[in-house]
């Protein structure tokens, strides 16, 4: 019975790919031609070999789901979906992205390891752009449920750099509505998007660092009561605190480590970490559609995969751009 409803539930969400993405495959924001199956003669058993190896990486560490995602958008935001995020400082480099970003990322290891076991099959073939698109998506099938075909064919930059203008930069939790908002338009996602995209806070981890500004020194009007009390039992004011954790992201009521629309009813009473999370509440049209995912959980899912398939078409290379790298952290030696 539940497989059923589990496979019904995926027909569901490809039909309505089909209507909601076909545009922007065909759009601007591609900059090359990404296509579904695109392994499929130069390397056949490339996205089984990728799920294969994302779900045993999430058996032995549930939390893993959770941070392959939030590595693909922070590659996605920042240069590109290009991999240019997992690029390792070198004498000559500026500073690179993951100079700042290691901080907050998890899974540069584990993408290491998809990575192998696909050249073991495939040398020289997946590039690590894709191999981090599709560990995306197979971990939103595995901890959330539902699966989306993701398109392919993406080359890895050879050269990675730590901007820090808005154009190149990640909203931080800190961000109001209309700075999340235009964060996401000059990337061509728009408010639909913007609301889609954050139910991937359903799981994940955080720290102190990300809420002790709504906890002191006065409470945050929009944070329920119980829960701001909960959490300043984990983060008592004052220095030092702010890597206190972890704390689990948002899913008071299912398992912390489940994407879910859990997130949008947590987000409704006032039971998120971020101010960027409950900011989604402070104009009309998106707590209206925070209110309607909370309450349809198969429209969400619909509404994320497209977005997530949006944003993996992010500034791509493609063709005869960048390389596929031997290994994720370094370009190829001539």
């Amino acid at each position: 019975m539940m497989k059923h409803m589990v496979m019904a539930t995926c027909k569901a969400i490809v039909l309505m790919l089909l209507i909601l993405v076909a545009p922007a495959l065909s759009g601007n924001m591609m900059s090359g031609p990404l296509r579904y199956d695109y392994y499929s003669s130069s390397c056949p058993k490339a996205e089984a070999v990728v799920r294969k190896t994302t779900g045993e990486i999430i058996t032995r560490d549930p939390t893993m789901g959770a941070a392959f995602l939030m590595m693909f958008f922070f590659d996605c935001f920042t240069q590109g979906c290009d991999a240019s995020l997992l690029l390792d400082q070198t004498e000559k480099d500026a500073w690179v992205e993951k100079s700042f970003m290691s901080s907050y990322l998890r899974a540069y290891g584990a993408v290491d390891e998809i990575k192998a076991a696909v050249e073991a099959v495939c040398p020289g073939v997946v590039s690590c752009a894709d191999i981090l698109a599709l560990a995306a998506r197979d971990s939103t099938t595995i901890s959330g449920g539902f699966s989306f075909p993701m398109p392919t064919g993406r080359r890895d930059a050879m050269v990675s750099i730590m901007y820090y203008d808005f154009e190149h930069s990640v909203p931080d939790p800190y961000s109001g509505l209309q700075t999340l908002i235009d964060s996401f338009a000059i990337r061509g996602l728009d408010v639909d998007d913007v609301v889609a995209l954050s139910g991937a806070h359903s799981f994940g981890m955080s720290h102190c660092i990300g809420v002790v500004n709504r906890l002191y020194p006065t409470k945050d009007a929009t944070m329920n009561t119980t829960y701001a009390e909960e959490l300043r039992k984990v983060c008592p004011p004052g220095s030092g605190n702010e890597w206190v954790g972890p704390l689990f992201n948002n899913n008071r009521v299912t398992d912390p480590n489940v994407l879910s629309n859990q997130y949008y009813s947590n987000v409704l009473s006032g039971q998120v970490l971020f101010m960027s999370d409950q900011t989604l509440t402070s104009r009309n049209d998106t707590a209206a559609k925070v209110a309607f995912y909370a309450g349809n959980p198969l429209a969400w899912k619909v509404h994320f995969s497209a977005a997530m398939v949006k944003m993996s078409g992010l500034h791509v290379l493609t063709g005869t751009q960048g390389e596929v790298r031997k290994v994720c952290n370094a370009i190829n030696t001539k």
